[in-house]
């Protein structure tokens, strides 16, 4: 075995200690505090290049609802 082997099963062996739950709750609470900080935003910074007073020139409606899809398909796994 190589020094890269030792290392590594060290790590792994490291890793596993910690338990599932806090491992999906941050890997879940990335894409929220993502969302909430996306929702948040001032209407300003926001708004699409094109402009006008389009239903989608505001781009937190489809960013909010692609991170809410991948919340909900992280929460399910």
């Amino acid at each position: 075995m190589t020094i890269l082997h030792t290392l590594g099963d060290g790590l792994r062996a490291y890793l596993l200690l910690v338990p599932q739950g806090v491992v999906r709750i941050l890997f879940l609470s990335l894409p929220v505090l993502l969302l909430i900080w996306v929702l948040r935003l001032p209407r300003e910074r926001v708004l699409s290049s094109q402009g006008g007073d389009r239903w989608d020139a505001d781009l937190r409606l489809g960013a909010g609802l692609a991170l809410g899809i991948q919340i909900l398909v992280y929460a399910l796994l």
